[in-house]
């Protein structure tokens, strides 16, 4: 059977599950624009499926590097907003993984994060680790994002032999590699990324029904313009941190 045996809507139903190998055959002596136009989009379907799986393949470049190992990947969230706790993430990847799609979660839209974090919870180990607010200002941010990163490390239900972790040393006693941009590199600090994002949003989204007129749900504590409008309108909250500015000046004013 041809193309030329069906029609345009048939064509658009079957082509989605043909081998791209019997693609060309399967359209030969094709002369209709409509159906033309399906075996092009369906060529560049297969082309954008070849480069997520290159990007997966150029990603596991440090897991790689342990075979046999048990590798945990680990990210942070939250280092910048205004308010709301860090949230850091650890993740240990199941075997013949392949979440083709996944990235740092900044650069995935919002519903492709949403659908790779799903399939991520199915399949992956994986334990939160949070640092209050509370401790972001007593200690600071830095120091509490590692404080993050530990205790998911300590959550996870087995304990890893390696540690990629974002940016970060953590002076385990275990193997670490402290990788510059791990979320676009490792696909298990990517994997990281994606459910503290998720994890964080989701967190700061409840935080908004408590303390409504900041838009939380939408920032998640950054400091855009509604938020300092509600800053300004209501005031500091007790999930605002206070060592950050323009928080610190305010709460340092009304002393």
């Amino acid at each position: 059977m041809k193309s030329n045996d069906y029609n345009i809507a048939q064509l658009k139903s079957m082509i989605q599950t043909m081998p791209e190998s019997e693609l060309d055959a399967f359209f030969e002596n094709e002369t209709r624009a409509g159906a033309i136009k399906i075996k092009t989009q369906q060529h560049k379907i297969y082309e954008k499926e070849k480069q997520l799986i290159k990007q997966y393949d150029e990603m596991l470049l440090y897991e790689n590097k342990y075979p046999g190992k048990v590798i945990a990947g680990i990210d942070e969230v939250g280092r910048g907003p205004l308010a709301g706790p860090v949230v850091a993430c650890a993740v240990i990847l199941n075997e013949n993984h392949a979440f083709y799609g996944l990235n740092d979660s900044k650069q995935m839209s919002k519903l492709n994060r949403a659908k790779v974090e799903a399939e991520l919870l199915e399949n992956v180990t994986y334990a939160i680790g949070i640092a209050t607010v509370e401790e972001i200002d007593a200690i600071n941010i830095y120091e509490a994002t590692k404080i993050a990163m530990l205790r998911a490390i300590e959550a996870l239900p087995v304990t890893p032999d390696v540690l990629l972790i974002d940016a970060m040393k953590l002076q385990t006693g275990l193997i670490e590699e402290s990788i510059i941009k791990g979320d676009s590199t490792s696909i298990s600090i990517a994997a990281a990324s994606v459910i503290a994002k998720e994890y964080r949003d989701r967190l700061m989204a409840e935080l908004a029904k408590t303390y409504p007129g900041y838009d939380f749900e939408n920032n998640a504590g950054y400091g855009t313009k509604k938020h300092l409008e509600g800053i300004a309108t209501y005031g500091i909250t007790p999930i605002h941190r206070k060592t950050f500015e323009p928080i610190k000046s305010i709460v340092t004013s009304n002393f």
